[in-house]
């Protein structure tokens, strides 16, 4: 399967790193940036399923920052994005639970998140009041 690495510096590939992100990450983001698009807020990806190479979208939907932070998983990092409900804006985050193993913690998707306006400190419980 094709997919998209995480370093646009270099042409979209980043070899060190040794992680995919699959296309249906930046498909996804693209739903959100879409300003027509009412469906879709905000977007969680991951590893999938016990792949420690491929990163896909775990979670996706509507309700902002509060739906979000609900669809968090509690045993995998967590990256992704949302589009604030108050001024449209695009924020992206990176979440890690307790316990999840250090070699996990990458940040190199949120490259492929490309056109925000911050990154927030994404965390269960979150409120877009708060970020």
């Amino acid at each position: 399967m094709p997919t998209l690495f995480t370093d646009s510096r270099s042409g979209g590939v980043k070899k060190s790193s040794g992680v995919n992100v699959l296309p249906i990450v930046s498909e996804t983001w693209a739903q959100i940036r879409d300003d027509k698009n009412t469906e879709v807020d905000y977007l969680i990806a991951s590893f999938d399923g016990s792949s420690k190479t491929d990163i896909t979208v775990v979670a996706s939907g509507s309700g902002g920052v509060e739906a979000c932070a609900a669809a968090l998983l509690d045993d995998k990092p967590c990256y992704g994005g949302v589009r604030l409900r108050r001024n449209g804006r695009f924020v992206t985050f990176f979440y890690v639970p307790d316990g999840c193993p250090p070699l996990q913690r990458g940040r190199g998707v949120l490259n492929v998140l490309e056109g925000s306006d911050n990154e927030i400190d994404m965390r269960p419980g979150l409120t877009e009041d708060q970020c």
